[in-house]
């Protein structure tokens, strides 16, 4: 049997290759653009149709995962993820391009739930499993980190498609690492599929999802809106139901009585949503206001990986020390915190070491909070439904990061625009009026424009008036997001348990799901 580093280590990157997907796309947008010309809403879908579909078979994934078997799901998940990032290098239209991304968040969904439940299955001791989990969360840190690095030195030298080449071949490596160290984990009883489950699963998160994606557009309020949130929770309420009536459901909906279940399931969410809240605001800083490139962007935010990798690790051991409740309180405090003392400092011309200072407490805190609220979410599971409960984990990760972006970017668009109004001078044009309302980037392309033109008073009223606006937006968008990690933080420190009172009682392990702890 291999040890237990080299299964740790194939599971870790299995997780990192999905991981890293997010920001190393994502720094390819602009060339997209450029190169194929991608509209911005083709843009948006580029992005969203990938998230959609990853988040609308999660759950799915992860009860098929417990019935056919973990190891098998994350290697076909692997497969599929590779494949179609490799096809999608080769798009000649936007269209083709989406549906490659589409597909791509299949082979997400498929592989993510199942490296956690592998892990759990092979680290059975809360000290093990604690330390695994650890490493788990440190990955997601340093995978965001590093994904606008490698997408930045790739689009340096090489066209956009190497972005989606290179994941190709990285996927096949780690399926072969997979296939040579990974046990087999599969339940020792057949349950029976949950087909109602599957399909009511798969229908409240896609709608849910595809809402807040489209709410700032359409408008939080409007009955697109209102009836796409409506719908959702019709869903959520008939899946509810089903699940309780099921003999053998896919997720049996009792777990959410269990603190250590609901509580933490409730603060990875609320820790994603200031993470890519986090992300969308500190990017747009560093590339329209700093001036980085995007290579440069992703060197910088490497305080933030650092932190968060450390914060993972150090918050996993100390929960089971001193109790999760304290560790994940103060992680989402730490988070609170950074966004207050980002909300009246940050500028044009703060200095980096303050900024990097900031992004140390936002990691640390980042790391306390996921990774031991991830802990206790897969103590509470039973072993036999690791798969689901890794996919509920997951789910939270991803409609907290979707609501992140939405609700702070919504937040910061419409401040954004309010204040530009009154800032620009009225001699600007109309056309260029309605430009610089897009973004700040497009802000900063019309004073630009005006200075090569010879109009250099009037260029740096509107850069002024963009960084103004912009500033206000991220202020506020800051405080919302400080707010809502403080709400976060009090609810932990009322609901979330300290310690679990005992281990889950669960059907007997499979055959093959423990390996050697030689070399651990």
């Amino acid at each position: 049997m291999p040890s237990k580093p080299l299964v740790l280590a194939a599971l870790l990157l299995a997780s990192f290759v999905i991981n890293l997907d997010t920001t190393l796309v994502n720094v390819a947008l602009p060339t997209l653009t450029r190169e194929l010309g991608t509209s911005t809403s083709q843009l948006q879908w580029v992005v969203d149709a990938y998230n959609l579909v990853f988040a609308a078979l999660l759950l799915t994934s992860g009860s098929l995962s417990d019935r056919f078997g973990r190891k098998g799901m994350l290697m076909a998940g692997l497969l599929v993820f590779g494949a179609a990032s490799f096809v999608g290098g080769f798009a000649g239209t936007s269209a083709e391009l989406i549906s490659a991304r589409a597909v791509m968040g299949l082979g997400a969904a498929m592989t993510f739930p199942a490296t956690l439940a592998l892990l759990t299955g092979v680290f059975t001791s809360r000290k093990e499993r604690a330390l695994s989990i650890g490493l788990w969360g440190a990955t997601a840190g340093v995978a965001i980190a590093l994904g606008p690095i490698v997408g930045g030195f790739l689009l340096e030298r090489y066209s956009w498609s190497s972005v989606f080449y290179v994941l190709g071949p990285v996927s096949l490596a780690v399926v072969a690492l997979v296939a040579r160290f990974v046990p087999r984990s599969r339940n020792p009883v057949h349950h029976r599929l949950d087909h109602l489950g599957l399909v009511l699963s798969a229908g409240f998160m896609g709608l849910l999802v595809y809402t807040i994606i489209e709410a700032p557009d359409r408008g939080w309020s409007s009955a697109a809106s209102l009836g796409g949130f409506a719908g959702a929770v019709f869903l959520l309420a008939a899946f509810v139901l089903g699940e309780r009536r099921a003999a053998e459901p896919m997720l049996d909906v009792r777990l959410f009585q269990d603190m250590r279940f609901s509580a933490a399931s409730v603060a990875v969410t609320v820790a994603f949503f200031t993470l890519l809240g986090f992300i969308f605001l500190i990017t747009q800083y560093f590339q329209f206001v700093r001036t980085y490139s995007p290579l440069s962007t992703g060197v910088h935010l490497l305080p933030v990986a650092v932190s968060v990798a450390a914060g993972s690790t150090v918050g996993t051991r100390l929960a089971v020390r001193i109790g999760t409740k304290a560790v994940v309180t103060a992680g989402l405090a730490l988070q609170a915190a950074f966004y207050f003392w980002a909300a009246g400092t940050l500028s044009p011309t703060l200095g980096y070491g303050t900024i990097a200072a900031q992004m140390v407490v936002y990691g640390l805190g980042m790391g306390l909070t996921s990774a031991p609220a991830t802990e206790s979410i897969m103590g509470a599971v039973p072993v036999d439904k690791a798969g689901v409960g890794s996919a509920v984990n997951d789910s939270t990760r991803l409609l907290g990061g979707t609501l992140g972006v939405a609700v702070i970017g919504s937040v910061y668009a419409t401040l954004y625009g309010s204040r530009l109004t009154g800032s620009l001078p009225a001699a600007l044009p109309s056309a260029q009026t309605d430009l610089a309302h897009q973004s700040v980037g497009a802000a900063f392309g019309v004073a630009g424009r005006l200075a090569a033109h010879g109009q250099a008073p009037l260029a740096g009223v509107v850069r002024d008036a963009a960084i103004g606006a912009f500033d206000h937006g991220l202020g506020v968008g800051c405080v919302v997001a400080g707010l809502v990690a403080l709400g976060g933080a009090l609810l932990a420190a009322v609901f979330l348990p300290a310690q679990p009172p005992r281990q889950p009682v669960s059907e007997p392990r499979p055959t093959g799901s423990t390996v050697s702890a030689a070399g651990w």
